[in-house]
């Protein structure tokens, strides 16, 4: 029993999804050949949802506020280089 009401495999594997879902982005994009802006800001919508998904829809004392925080953090710095891919793509080495 963890004493933070989430269990270590559970911490894991909400640890693991927002990677998953940057990853499929990742690869469908390069299986349609998106432009990178796309890319990015659809990565940066992963993970907003996540975010939103981890501070608010998950119950008191299992929601993760500090990772919510890091995943919007993630969500700018993907929309900052979606847009400095948009402007010049030879730039951006993503």
């Amino acid at each position: 029993m963890s004493h933070t009401g989430v269990e270590v495999f559970d911490y894991l594997l909400y640890t693991i999804y927002p990677v998953i879902g940057i990853f499929i982005v990742e690869m469908i994009s390069r299986l349609i050949k998106a432009p990178k802006w796309i890319k990015l800001w659809t990565q940066a919508a992963v993970s907003v949802s996540f975010g939103i998904y981890y501070w608010f829809i998950l119950p008191a004392p299992q929601n993760f506020p500090l990772t919510a925080m890091v995943m919007f953090a993630l969500a700018i710095a993907l929309i900052y280089q979606g847009r400095r891919a948009k402007i010049s793509p030879e730039k951006s080495p993503y």
